[in-house]
């Protein structure tokens, strides 16, 4: 069972996800779909590290938080398939939006993974429940 200090930190992370999906919409909204591909990203990102918080677990590459999510929470079972599948695009999406000079993002991309996001925050939201970690409680 976690520590209160890992679910409190967890909760954090969770908190700080959901920020960052209201911001990949308000973006996509305005039609700002690059940097809406880099909020969603970050959502998904930090609801990752709200799971593996529970662990005692953080890297300081992404990549590290990535592989360590896969092995311990996709290949167990304790996350379906998709949520890997939406980590690695919304990875390879966020730095071609980002670092690509010449990156057009479409709006379909960014409402696919806004879309993306909302569904991996809700696998990670149900996930948490379990320990009784509810960022709307914080």
């Amino acid at each position: 069972m976690p520590e209160d200090k890992e679910k409190m930190l967890s909760g954090y992370r969770l908190v700080k996800s959901h920020e960052m999906l209201a911001d990949a919409e308000t973006l996509y909204e305005k039609g700002s779909f690059k940097s809406s591909n880099n909020r969603s990203y970050y959502s998904i990102y930090h609801a990752m590290r709200a799971v593996i918080a529970l662990d005692k677990a953080d890297f300081k590459k992404h990549s590290g938080n990535i592989q360590f999510f896969q092995k311990e929470y996709v290949k167990t079972g304790k996350f379906d398939v998709r949520c890997s599948e939406i980590i690695l695009y919304a990875s390879k999406i966020r730095n071609a939006s980002d670092y690509d000079d010449f990156y057009i993002a479409s709006k379909e991309e960014a409402k696919e993974q806004l879309e993306n996001a909302k569904y991996f925050c809700n696998q990670a939201k149900t996930y948490l429940e379990q320990f009784n970690i509810n960022p709307y409680q914080l």
